[in-house]
C-alpha cells in the first residue's frame, strides 16, 4: 500500500439521474459511493473531494486502497 494517494487518480464521471432531478457524480473504483447535485460541475467535485475524505480515512486506518483503473494490469 502507498503511503499517500492522490485520489483524482480514480475514474469519475457524472451523469444525470432522472430519479433525482440531480446530476450524480460516482466514481469507478468506490462504487459505494456517489455526490448529487443540482450542478454538474458541483456534482463532480463533490464527488472527488468526498473520494478524497474515504482515501484519507482508509489511509489513516491502514486499509488497502482500491487500485485506480488507469494502473491496472489486464492480461
Amino acid at each position: 500500500m502507498r503511503c499517500q494517494m492522490d485520489s483524482k487518480q480514480y475514474t469519475y464521471r457524472v451523469t444525470w439521474s432522472a430519479e433525482d432531478n440531480e446530476y450524480v457524480g460516482l466514481c469507478a473504483e468506490f462504487p459505494s459511493l456517489s455526490w448529487l447535485d443540482a450542478e454538474q460541475s458541483k456534482a463532480f467535485s463533490g464527488i472527488v473531494d468526498l473520494v478524497g475524505e474515504v482515501v484519507a480515512d482508509m489511509i489513516s486506518n491502514n486499509e488497502k486502497l482500491p487500485v485506480p483503473l488507469s494502473e491496472k494490469k489486464y492480461s
